[in-house]
């Protein structure tokens, strides 16, 4: 679970069933899509290049970053297809 506090509300990154549960699922379901490259939080370019590689291929994407990983969200429904712009990047098959 993820949380950010605005002077306009809360925003919480909750399972889709514990959502479903509070009556708080207005977004639809996203994939969590966890980069498995140790990035650090003053790292530069990283989450530029994904973001771009993901826009170019025109899907959604929000990312948090943690301490040790980002975490990418993707509409769940493309998620495969992120999944393959990502391996692209990275020169995986």
């Amino acid at each position: 679970m993820a949380g950010v506090v605005e002077s306009e509300g809360v925003s919480l990154v909750l399972s889709a069933e514990s959502a479903e549960a509070l009556g708080v699922l207005h977004e639809g379901v996203w994939a969590m899509i966890t980069l498995q490259v140790h990035s650090a939080l003053a790292g530069i370019g990283l989450t530029a290049s994904v973001s771009a590689a993901l826009a170019q291929a025109g899907l959604a994407c929000n990312v948090i970053a943690g301490y040790h990983h980002d975490h990418l969200f993707v509409p769940y429904e493309r998620a495969e297809e992120a999944v393959e712009v990502l391996h692209s990047l990275s020169g995986r098959p």
